[in-house]
């Protein structure tokens, strides 16, 4: 009986002592990355199909009516961005208190140490958080309703079409886990079709960018005319903007690192290609480190779906270190918050304002290191495949 309670005691200390690691992980993931949603996020936010728009609207048409009865204020979309902020972090909160074994709480409490945690605060309102809560619906209604965790992820491509290479492939993988290849098959037929629609139309009618920027004239910020501009550029275009190749090598070492993490974890071609799809983004956009840290949420993400009895701890404390020394710098030349006097001071002032308080940046354009024009790897096919009949956009 003494042994049986002994046992209790210590598994309670345990599982008090990694809450209290998750807190202070979520704290400081909080300090070194949050700040208020970006004028960039709010404009893509105003985008709707009532204004002409095919891809991303579906967001921005759901906010329409309140953006138009309030001039398309800024706290409309701020109040958005950060309703699903706080949905994910609920999220969160249920999958640690809710996992059965400590090494689930540690990989989460991990992602958050990690620069990923930072950057999941720094990157609010940008529609790949959007993404990940249409999945967590997705896998919460898969076991009862399938076809409507099918909907949940139609809906995520007319959210943003990299959904094709980020929430897709995880919810194909645990299709693939739970299904047979036919069920499996049928139910990815949905969001498959969805995504090659929305790639094969153009991205805009004629003049609906102009459109949306003189109907937002009078907002509370500055639109950002650059996030616009993106739905009428093919990606020929975005390829003159910034070298493939080099985007292609910052995201090696994370591609490495988390591939080869997640196949000393479990030996599964399937789940590491889910693992690694969001590193194609390089040849959409130059936000190398956004994409990085979606390569590192999948990781993440992948190995907590799997059982436990599949953790090597030791190998993936080793990915945990290497990861740990790859930065992720933030948008517009911004990088995580350091604990010095001066950044604590600091925080508020550089966490609440504003798109108003900071000045509004006018062009979005690659980092200078970035910026070496070149064909990228693979170009004619990559070409043929999107830039035909309708070009991609830039997905930044």
């Amino acid at each position: 009986m003494t042994s049986t309670l002994d046992r209790a005691a210590t598994r309670d200390t345990g599982s008090r002592g990694l809450t209290a690691l998750a807190a202070l992980a979520l704290l400081l993931a909080a300090y070194r990355g949050f700040r208020m949603p970006g004028d960039w996020v709010a404009t893509l936010e105003a985008v709707s199909v009532t204004d002409g728009f095919r891809r991303r609207f579906l967001v921005g048409t759901l906010l329409h009516p309140l953006a138009l009865a309030t001039g398309y204020a800024y706290w409309v979309f701020a109040v958005a961005a950060f309703a699903v902020l706080g949905a994910l972090l609920a999220v969160l909160a249920f999958a640690f208190f809710r996992a059965r074994h400590p090494l689930h709480r540690f990989l989460i409490a991990g992602w958050l140490v990690l620069p990923t945690g930072g950057f999941f605060f720094h990157d609010v309102g940008y529609f790949e958080q959007v993404l990940y809560l249409l999945l967590f619906a997705a896998l919460w209604q898969l076991p009862r309703r399938p076809a409507v965790a099918a909907g949940l992820m139609t809906a995520a491509v007319l959210v943003h079409e990299i959904a094709a290479l980020t929430v897709l492939p995880v919810f194909a993988v645990v299709l693939a886990r739970r299904f047979p290849w036919p069920r499996a098959a049928a139910l990815l037929v949905a969001p498959v079709a969805a995504e090659l629609a929305v790639l094969a139309i153009p991205a805009s009618d004629a003049g609906a960018a102009d459109r949306l920027w003189t109907a937002m004239a009078g907002a509370g910020f500055t639109p950002r005319a650059d996030a616009l501009a993106l739905f009428e550029r093919t990606q020929s275009d975005s390829w003159q903007l910034y070298s493939v190749t080099e985007v292609l090598v910052l995201l090696a070492p994370i591609l490495v690192v988390v591939v080869t993490g997640f196949l000393t974890q479990r030996p599964d071609v399937l789940g590491a290609a889910a693992v690694a799809a969001p590193v194609l983004l390089a040849f959409g956009g130059w936000d190398w480190a956004r994409w990085g840290f979606l390569l590192v949420t999948n990781f993440a993400l992948l190995l907590w779906l799997g059982p436990v009895r599949d953790f090597r701890p030791w190998p993936l404390i080793g990915a945990a270190v290497l990861l740990a020394h790859l930065p992720l710098p933030y948008f517009d030349a911004q990088y995580p918050r350091d604990l010095s006097w001066r950044q604590l001071t600091a925080f508020a002032d550089q966490a609440f304002s504003t798109p108003a308080d900071r000045g509004s940046r006018t062009v979005n354009t690659a980092p200078p290191s970035l910026c070496a024009v070149s064909d990228p790897p693979c170009a004619s096919t990559f070409s043929r495949a999107i830039a035909s009949p309708s070009p991609l956009p830039s997905v930044a």
